[in-house]
């Protein structure tokens, strides 16, 4: 990395890049993303169309995709678990992350299913330097592992294409994890060291933010947030629900100023 990465957290990069093999294992080390995947995915493509005034289910071979023309950046892409779909959904897609090996899955898997993406090995803070612009920026369960969640939100906020005549400006896509005893019970404790779904220390309890906490980083990175929403499991269907229950799981919608 060519500058100062304050947001990356050489241990988190450390710890991903040795499960990097399990990304697209649908019962590995990566089973609750494989599960969340749909809902989130649902949410960002109703949340993004919407804000461009497109159709979120525009599907028919002779219209546009719902995310066409958009230049969509999915930092902390991991696999590319998220970054794949989006590119069917038309976006130009940029996916970046920190780790090398999970850039080299990522890219190996777009391959093999002939996708085209641009997947780069980088901080959010180099892309800031070189002068990176996007209309759609997803940052999902990616805040809890940075290093300076400020900076980070910061760089991003930086990245997000402003409004102009005729376009209402960038849109940022957040997901992540609240700092409550239910979500260490659940997310931590649960999904850690019961069910294994996760392997222990995937997390650390006392770098989830809270919905106000964020809400304020990314105020402060001049972006207003329109949208919260909370993210529910059901064990007994493993189905995952949008809801109003923001205490483990939420999403946060935010636009440039």
């Amino acid at each position: 990395m060519s500058v100062q990465a304050a947001s990356v957290d050489p241990a988190e990069i450390e710890r991903f890049s040795a499960l990097s093999a399990e990304w697209w294992n649908p019962v590995g080390s990566f089973r609750p993303l494989h599960k969340f995947n749909p809902v989130r995915l649902g949410f960002v493509r109703d949340a993004v169309a919407g804000h461009f005034g497109r159709d979120p289910l525009n599907e028919s071979p002779l219209g546009d995709s719902p995310l066409a023309g958009l230049r969509l950046l999915d930092i902390g892409c991991g696999g590319g678990l998220v970054s794949e779909p989006m590119a069917r959904l038309g976006a130009s897609v940029i996916g970046v992350d920190a780790s090398e090996k999970n850039i080299g899955v990522a890219r190996h898997h777009a391959a093999e299913s002939g996708l085209e993406i641009d997947y780069r090995c980088n901080a959010a803070e180099e892309l800031v330097a070189a002068g990176e612009r996007f209309d759609v920026i997803l940052a999902l369960e990616v805040v809890e592992h940075v290093a300076d969640p400020a900076g980070f939100c910061r760089a991003l906020g930086q990245m997000l294409k402003p409004p102009s005549a005729g376009y209402p400006g960038g849109i940022l896509v957040a997901a992540t994890l609240n700092r409550t005893p239910k979500a260490y019970a659940l997310a931590i404790v649960g999904a850690e060291y019961i069910l294994r779904w996760l392997p222990a220390g995937t997390h650390d309890w006392k770098k989830f933010l809270k919905p106000h906490e964020l809400a304020k980083l990314l105020r402060d990175a001049s972006l207003s947030v329109t949208q919260v929403a909370g993210a529910s499991y059901a064990p007994l269907s493993e189905r995952w629900t949008i809801s109003r229950d923001t205490d483990v799981n939420y999403l946060m919608v935010a636009v440039k100023r």
